[in-house]
Order: C-alpha cells, then sequence, then structure tokens
C-alpha cells in the first residue's frame, strides 16, 4: 500500500510539470484533466496513507512539495494565459506566502525544531490549497469552455466565482501565515 500511496504523490508531482507543455501547445483539456486527476490524488493518498497507517516523514514532505508544485504551476499558468492582474495578483502573493512559511521552517530545521501546522483540525492552509485547487480548475475548465459556449451571464458568473475563489483562498493563505507566525515566534522565545 506505501508504494500505491507514494506513486499517487509521484503522479501529482509529473501531472504539476506536465502542465507546463500543456499550455504551450494549447492541450487545453488535457490540462484540465491532468489537474482534476492529480487533484482528487491529493485526497485520496493522505487518506490511504492515514487508513492503512503507511504514513512517513519522507512521505508527508513529498506530499507536501507536490501540493505546492500542482498549485503553484496551475496557477501560474492560468495567470499568464488569461493575463488578468486580478488572477495573479492573488497567485503572486500566495507564491509569495508559501516561500515565506518555508524560510520560517528552514531557519527552524537549523535549530532543529520543527514547525508543525498551527491547528491541525482547523488549517487554514488546508483551506487555501483546496479554495485555490478548486479555483484554478474551474479556470482551466472555463478556458475550455469560452470556446464552444457563446459568451453569456452563467459563462460570466462562472468566471466571476472562480477569481473570487482565488481571492478567498489568498485570505486564508494570509490567516495560515498569521498562524505560523505566532507559532514561529512563540519557538523563537523558548530559544533565547
Amino acid at each position: 500500500m506505501k508504494i500505491f500511496v507514494n506513486s499517487l504523490t509521484a503522479f501529482r508531482m509529473i501531472a504539476a510539470l506536465a502542465l507546463i507543455p500543456c499550455l504551450i501547445y494549447q492541450w487545453f483539456w488535457l490540462m484540465f484533466i491532468l489537474f482534476a486527476l492529480a487533484g482528487i490524488t491529493d485526497f485520496f493518498d493522505g487518506w490511504l496513507a492515514k487508513k492503512y497507517k503507511v504514513t512517513t516523514k519522507l512521505g508527508g514532505v513529498m506530499d507536501h512539495i507536490a501540493d505546492k508544485l500542482l498549485v503553484t504551476i496551475g496557477s501560474l499558468l492560468i495567470g499568464v494565459f488569461l493575463q488578468l492582474w486580478i488572477v495573479l495578483l492573488p497567485v503572486i502573493l500566495m507564491i509569495a506566502r508559501n516561500l515565506y512559511i518555508s524560510g520560517l521552517r528552514e531557519f527552524l530545521g537549523t535549530q532543529k525544531i520543527e514547525m508543525p501546522v498551527p491547528s491541525p483540525r482547523m488549517s487554514w492552509g488546508k483551506v487555501a490549497a483546496f479554495a485555490q485547487m478548486t479555483s484554478v480548475g474551474a479556470l482551466m475548465l472555463a478556458i475550455n469552455i469560452l470556446p464552444l459556449v457563446p459568451a453569456n451571464q452563467f459563462l460570466y458568473y462562472f468566471l466571476m466565482a472562480s477569481i473570487a475563489g482565488l481571492w478567498i483562498s489568498l485570505a486564508a493563505s494570509l490567516i495560515s501565515a498569521a498562524q505560523y507566525t505566532v507559532s514561529f515566534l512563540r519557538k523563537i522565545k523558548k530559544l533565547k
């Protein structure tokens, strides 16, 4: 089971990188399908790992990297393709947030201190990742639907809801960053 769970994580990493040529060659349906399948594996690899008790620290790290690769590459590609500041701004700010949290973790790692998720039951980071993954997937779907459906109100509201999801994801990301910062400061105080 461990091999299967790890293969789901590996698939997510490969799918994230495969999104790049999909955009370059304008294989938009393939891009959407890969992103959707990779998003589904995000749920199943964690669920299966917990259910069958095959969780490992390395697996957790690889799962985290796969998640970040998928949402970062997917978000950037959609932002670049659509060339809308209302899409690019939250994407850039979420990438900055991820780099900031990585920096905090790296510093604590040099002090041999682990920085767990601030609130395991209600993780704003998970809310942000879910909202971002859903929004990016919806925007990829919209790119595929636009040429097929004449412009109408439904499509407009679908696009606006997808973009709003990115902003909700940004808000959750910023709350999560604040939680990590508080946790980081508490751990730093213990060093003194």
